[in-house]
């Protein structure tokens, strides 16, 4: 799967894409009363070198913030740091049949949704553009894993 992700996040930003562990130790993240983690004390855990331009954290645990019951994902404009949840993108989650093609499609596109933020975009009003904000799964699969063309030339590299 990593690399299959890798591959696709490459094509849409036309570069090389590295994996490596990280995120070994959750639990500090970890809120008994809402039996989830917090994005933001994760994304503050991930390491990125000076050769690492972003980096995007990889988490099959469900993740929020405070005021809202999940996010896919999270990003620090200024840290070019990033991290996704693959929890909520399964079918297995709400007890449908698994599709792996619909769960790959699924975790590309929040990979570039974060990274997109890291390039110093925010949310677009368009509904298929790829920095459209997800507030369910039907959102994101309503959008295709690319920048529509008033987002893709404002990415600041």
């Amino acid at each position: 799967m990593m690399e299959e992700l890798k591959a696709r996040v490459g094509a849409v930003f036309h570069c090389r894409v590295e994996t490596r562990a990280g995120l070994s130790d959750l639990a500090r993240a970890y809120d008994p009363q809402r039996k989830q983690y917090s994005s933001s004390e994760l994304l503050t855990s991930l390491g990125r070198t000076e050769r690492e331009e972003r980096v995007v954290g990889i988490a099959d645990v469900d993740l929020y913030v405070p005021r809202l019951n999940f996010v896919f994902g999270e990003a620090d404009m200024t840290s070019g740091r990033a991290i996704i949840s693959l929890c909520r993108l399964r079918h297995e989650y709400y007890g449908l049949p698994q599709d792996e093609a619909l769960f790959l499609e699924r975790a590309t596109k929040e990979i570039v949704h974060e990274l997109g933020h890291t390039f110093g975009l925010g949310h677009c009003s368009r509904s298929k553009c790829i920095m459209h904000f997800s507030n369910s799964l039907a959102d994101t699969d309503l959008k295709q894993a690319a920048f529509c063309s008033n987002c893709r030339p404002k990415i600041i590299l």
